[in-house]
């Protein structure tokens, strides 16, 4: 069956003619629902489309029973319940890149139509004036520029601010001074910015804790006569401080293209000369909206079509040759964590995975997520996948640790697994043999290699002539097929441990019965 994919605000026609060219995918261009229209009308749709005009809400998240992917065409995703999302194993993409230029370029535009009062002196002349002294301006030439969140849009402002022979610092705990010093930035705290610069620009995503970063403490240290611009989310700055200092003459201006509530409607900054607004015009341009629109189509059809997640806010993206390569071991991880899960009844508090030999050259977080996702499915009712592995297991107090280490002694590769529950820990070590098909080749001292998949019924008792058989005999009274079988012991102890491939899976009275075996001491199964 096709995947459906719901365009529900306005997007360039390259991208909906990319999405309709597509033979496994079926495309609706319906723009303007309200919450209601849209939760009655998402159900059955796979992915979703949206600009800033839509919002999906965690109303219409649970609505969407089918839905896999939400594309955001533009970089914000304020407009997208993310967390919520993440709850129920949806990704959620934008298109970061798409529009940096644009929006880098009109930020720009408002430092040169602040520094000359471009847009007063354009209205003075068109009211037949001509008051040259009244618009005298500032250089930027040797200005600081102060820039709050190094991002892609970040990062193109500064080249042009240099460009234009501003110093430019910079502040983002999330880029290494290293990175900031190589493009020729200086990295700062954000309070020694905001006394510093001349200019400060925003270029940061609105959320707990940058909301109202630029608040009235922050507005009152800037330098006097200084300039703030914001082309990146309403809800950076604190508005009524704004104006209290811009009034006062304190800043000499400010320009801003998104606001709190928009349109701005009974902003008192409307009745201030020396601000200057625009109506959220950062990706307003013919060429971005292409981009944007194109780009988001292909990451849907891609995510769509073969899982890579294209630039994911609530996923680790992995290219599409790094996929390829990790497909194997991701199997692998998630049957060996499902394994895993199904041996232990009390809750994990700390989840280990090591990767050794050809493994460790991979992704360990991927793998990794992929093993969470076989741990959790066994314990958790909700759906578990890799976009919610990681949510969830946060939610339970689980612990992740990830390690590396060097050639195994036997295999080309491993992967290990290891849940710490109360005071005891359950591991378990797999590998991949001819790198595609997975295998089990230990439970906690048991050495022993097993196929990874279908049902399996897994034992452990005493290594005593017998037991084999009266496991045989219950299962051939249900007609249940043995398809293999391995054993594995503990050089000088009396126990074992047998991993049997059997047709179907077993009722729970039968469970029973095997348990009930004399030299049975703990039994279980597992479906893979």
């Amino acid at each position: 069956m096709p995947k459906r994919v719901l365009i529900a605000d306005k997007i360039a026609p390259e991208g909906i003619d990319y999405l309709a060219q597509q033979a496994a995918i079926d495309v609706d261009n319906i723009n303007g629902l309200d919450e209601s229209e849209l939760c009655r009308k998402i159900d059955g749709y796979h992915a979703v489309i949206v600009r800033s005009a839509t919002t999906i809400s965690s109303r219409v998240i649970d609505a969407a029973a089918d839905l896999e992917v939400i594309g955001r065409a533009g970089i914000g995703v304020d407009n997208i319940d993310v967390e919520r999302a993440t709850e129920k194993g949806i990704a959620v993409l934008n298109t970061p890149d798409a529009n940096a230029t644009t929006t880098a370029e009109l930020t720009i535009a408002h430092i040169l139509s602040l520094s000359r009062n471009l847009p007063q002196a354009n209205q003075s002349v068109k009211s037949g004036e001509w008051k040259r002294s009244r618009f005298m301006g500032v250089e930027l030439a040797g200005k600081v520029l102060g820039i709050v969140g190094y991002g892609n849009i970040g990062r193109v402002v500064a080249a042009k601010a240099m460009a234009l022979n501003m110093r430019v610092i910079a502040y983002d705990p999330f880029v290494t001074e290293e990175k900031l010093s190589i493009d020729g930035v200086t990295g700062v705290e954000i309070d020694a910015l905001i006394k510093r610069s001349d200019y400060v620009s925003l270029h940061c995503p609105v959320n707990d804790k940058t909301r109202n970063i630029i608040n009235s403490e922050r507005l009152k240290a800037m330098k006097p006569g200084a300039r703030l611009i914001n082309c990146a989310r309403g809800g950076l700055v604190d508005e009524a401080a704004l104006y209290e200092e811009l009034k006062s003459g304190h800043l000499a201006g400010a320009a801003l293209d998104v606001f709190v509530h928009e349109p701005p409607e009974d902003s008192p900054l409307l009745d201030l000369d020396n601000v200057l607004l625009t109506p959220h015009l950062g990706a307003s341009t013919h060429e971005a909206q292409a981009a944007t629109g194109l780009e988001i189509a292909k990451q849907i059809g891609v995510y769509l079509q073969s899982g890579e997640p294209i630039n994911a806010i609530n996923l680790p993206s992995v290219s599409a040759d790094e996929l390829a390569k990790l497909q194997p071991y991701m199997t692998l991880v998630r049957r060996l964590g499902k394994l895993l899960g199904s041996m232990i009844l009390n809750p994990i508090q700390q989840f280990d995975v090591s990767l050794c030999g050809d493994a460790a050259e991979r992704d360990i977080s991927a793998i990794s997520t992929e093993g969470l996702v076989g741990l959790l499915s066994t314990h958790m009712s909700t759906s578990v996948n890799r976009v919610n592995a990681r949510h969830i297991a946060e939610q339970q107090g689980l612990s992740i640790v990830e390690a590396r280490c060097g050639e195994h002694p036997d295999y080309h590769s491993t992967v290990s697994l290891a849940a710490r529950h109360g005071d005891k820990t359950t591991g378990v070590i797999g590998t991949l043999f001819n790198k595609k098909h997975p295998r089990l080749i230990r439970i906690n001292d048991y050495e022993i290699e097993a196929v990874l998949e279908g049902h399996l019924l897994v034992s452990r008792h005493n290594d005593q002539p017998g037991v084999i058989a009266a496991i045989s005999s219950l299962l051939a009274k249900e007609r249940i097929n043995i398809s293999r079988m391995q054993l594995g012991i503990v050089s000088g102890s009396n126990k074992a441990v047998a991993v049997i491939g059997i047709s179907d899976s077993l009722r729970d009275e039968l469970m029973v019965e095997l348990a009930e075996i004399d030299a049975v001491t703990k039994v279980m199964q597992v479906s893979l």
